[in-house]
């Protein structure tokens, strides 16, 4: 008998996941893009174009790239203080998927390597996978169950 059983090896296995894949998120992605303020966020929601929105102003000087690049850095952020804690897993991965989603799309539309590609499609695997599988028995999310 194996001193760790296979349901005790996968929660294991998410909790690092959750744990790693989010720390990074947090420090390399969404804390960085919350620094760099409005003409950073202005920058990342300038991917919106490619589908079909437009770059009008909202509010002043709110305009669409700024509010989607806001929600990009949102979504890196919380999304990544969520996985660390392992609350409300599967939606914070699910606007994480989304956000490498869209990163996938523009670095392709744009005409960029599958090398310069492949950091967002291989984030949205692991959100993907999480997702689906959920955060595991170390979670926040499996202790209310």
């Amino acid at each position: 008998m194996s001193l760790l059983t296979s349901e005790k090896q996968r929660d294991l296995g998410l909790l690092f996941l959750r744990v790693g894949i989010g720390v990074m998120f947090v420090l390399a992605h969404g804390f960085p893009k919350l620094m760099g303020g409005p003409d950073t966020w202005a920058r990342v929601g300038s991917a919106m174009p490619y589908f079909g929105a437009s770059t009008f102003a909202l509010f002043g000087a709110l305009t669409v790239p700024k509010l989607f690049g806001f929600m990009a850095m949102a979504s890196e952020l919380l999304g990544g203080i969520l996985l660390v804690v392992g609350k409300w897993v599967r939606p914070a991965s699910a606007f994480m998927l989304f956000t490498m989603g869209v990163a996938t799309t523009m670095h392709l539309r744009v005409g960029d390597s599958l090398g310069k590609t492949s950091h967002s499609i291989e984030a949205g695997i692991v959100f993907l996978a999480l997702l689906l599988l959920g955060g595991g028995k170390y979670a926040l999310d499996a202790r209310r169950r």
